[in-house]
């Protein structure tokens, strides 16, 4: 499995993410929340693993330092 998804996978985790779900840099915390919501277990654990690593991005850059 590659870093790229595809667009169902990204749209649907925007939207859920508009929505105010609080995911987590945790694969299994993440599959837990979407729980039996998606229409298969492939699809909710793509899901899962890019709003992990989305949240761990967002994370990284948010500690990053900035340079002024």
């Amino acid at each position: 499995m590659g870093k790229i998804k595809s667009k169902l996978i990204r749209r649907s985790s925007k939207i859920l993410l508009e929505k105010g779900i609080e995911f987590e840099g945790n694969f299994e915390k993440n599959k837990k929340i979407l729980g039996n919501t998606m229409p298969s277990k492939k699809l909710r654990n793509q899901m899962a693993g890019f709003l992990a690593r989305e949240k761990k991005q967002k994370k990284a850059d948010f500690l990053k330092p900035q340079n002024f």
